[in-house]
């Protein structure tokens, strides 16, 4: 047996083999290292520290994220000094677990935490982050969350929860109520200031009681999206009419009854005038219009007929082309070679002869419009009419009636091919966000649509209506020319294949 002498010198030896061998590793580690491998480490973690960030690791694990980033910088700045590589390796060792951390303890977070970060987007989404202090406010207490979460203190997260929720959920409705009704509520405070309480009291009313129908909706319904469009749409109208009878009922009060009357008869009378009626001054106001709405269902009426008879002629012509059909496969062993060339050439005549109608419908329609009005060219075997011309008021979708005549000039090069498909494509220049010019871009484009639809033009099945934005421009946006050229209407009109 060895006595206790010799055990602690040979103990003593083994112990200082094994520190030997660690002393040699870490020399040979370290001098693996390089100041460009040792950069691309950190590059490498700055990246990982990024995207982490992106998805919200930050947020949702604040504490161990924050160390990580102040470890990582700590290596940067010890790599830029010419530190020894030993603590830098360190640090960016030290900053990799705690990233490693963070990302575990964020993967909790969105378990435990799952229906306040919904909340939080949710809010987000409808434009919460515009009310920066009562946001940054329930922000603070979701931060607080979290670091409950990463501190284990589950059950305190879980019973602050509902709370902050609820805050959430306030700031999302307060958002989406100012982002449908702000400007209707705008109009009626300006319709006030005008006097609307006393000039226009019936319509006033009117307008408010709208008003609080949608904002009570919004409360009841906040994710009903298309209801509450259609219902902000509706207060909208109600408070840009309230103000505009407030200014016509003011400017009637500085009128004596018999200018009223005449002007009131002048506005009949300018429109029977274009309808092409008898001149009806002479009769009450009220039959005058009666005269108007009947010449204008007359024209309704005579457009049905003209369409019923067109279907009626479509209609008879495909029932010959099937008597046809049935005729020729009497014969069809005996006549198929024949009835095949006859085919291809019959093809070949029709593509010839539809391309020459395309080619003279597209010079006439060219010549319906000005060149400062609209831009008029081929796309393969579609027309595009670039309306140039064609103005919104700014930030809106409403068509003005300045508008009309250029409107009326596609009406009338849309019905030169029949009853082609349309599509719409609304485009807006590069100003505010992408998201907002998007929106705007596809409102724009399905009011002219509703406008076509709502004149006959087509059916509404044959128009779609596209918004892109500012993601397709034609000009620089960086002038005040280039972003006037970005902002326009394309009318795409697809003629109707002809039945063979």
């Amino acid at each position: 047996m060895l006595g206790k002498k010799n055990f602690r010198i040979i103990l003593i030896i083994t112990l200082l083999s094994f520190a030997s061998i660690w002393f040699v590793d870490i020399c040979k580690a370290e001098s693996f290292q390089t100041p460009e491998s040792l950069s691309l480490q950190i590059d490498w973690l700055e990246n990982d520290l990024r995207n982490s960030r992106n998805v919200q690791v930050d947020i949702l694990s604040p504490n161990a994220f924050a160390e990580a980033e102040e470890l990582l910088n700590d290596a940067k700045k010890r790599l830029d000094r010419g530190d020894k590589q030993s603590k830098i390796i360190e640090k960016i060792a030290g900053a990799q677990n705690k990233l490693k951390r963070a990302k575990e303890v964020s993967q909790r977070a969105r378990k435990e935490l799952s229906q306040v970060i919904k909340a939080r987007e949710l809010a987000r989404a409808a434009g919460a982050t515009n009310y920066e202090k009562e946001y940054a406010a329930v922000e603070e207490e979701f931060i607080e969350l979290t670091e409950a979460i990463e501190k284990d203190k589950i059950q305190r997260a879980q019973k602050k929860a509902p709370e902050v929720i609820e805050q959430y959920r306030e700031l999302e409705l307060r958002a989406i109520k100012e982002q449908t009704l702000g400007e209707a509520r705008k109009l009626i405070a300006q319709a006030e200031k005008e006097g609307a309480k006393k000039l226009a009291p019936n319509t006033y009313a009117e307008a408010q009681k709208k008003l609080l129908e949608v904002d009570e909706f919004i409360t009841k319904n906040p994710y009903q999206k298309l209801k509450i469009h259609n219902m902000a749409g509706e207060a909208l109208l109600q408070a840009g009419r309230l103000l505009q009878v407030t200014r016509q009922s003011a400017t009637i009060k500085t009128m004596k009854p018999e200018m009223v009357t005449l002007w009131a008869e002048e506005i009949l009378f300018e429109t029977s005038t274009k309808l092409a009626t008898v001149d009806m001054r002479d009769q009450p106001l009220a039959t005058q219009k009666e005269n108007i709405l009947g010449a204008i269902e007359a024209l309704q009426q005579d457009h049905r007929f003209l369409m019923a008879k067109v279907k009626s002629q479509q209609a008879e012509i495909e029932s010959k082309d099937k008597q046809v059909a049935y005729l020729e496969k009497q014969t069809q062993k005996e006549q198929a070679a024949k009835k095949r060339i006859a085919a291809e050439r019959e093809e070949v005549e029709k593509r010839l002869a539809a391309e020459r109608r395309f080619n003279q419908l597209f010079t006439e329609v060219r010549a319906y419009f000005r060149p400062d009005e609209a831009e008029v060219y081929k796309q393969g075997s579609e027309l595009v009419i670039r309306l140039k011309a064609i103005t919104f008021p700014v930030g809106k979708d409403v068509i003005m009636p300045s508008n009309y005549s250029l409107l009326s000039k596609a009406q009338r090069a849309i019905r030169t091919f029949g009853e082609p498909s349309l599509v719409i494509e609304g485009h807006t220049d590069s100003t505010g966000s992408e998201d907002r010019n998007q929106h705007l871009s596809q409102r724009r484009a399905e009011s002219v649509r509703a406008y076509l639809v709502a004149n006959g033009t087509l059916p509404q099945e044959k128009i779609i209506a596209v918004g892109y934005g500012s993601k397709r421009p034609l000009a620089s946006n960086k002038t005040a020319e280039g972003r006037a050229i970005n902002r326009r209407i394309d009318v795409i009109i697809r003629p109707q294949a002809e039945s063979g």
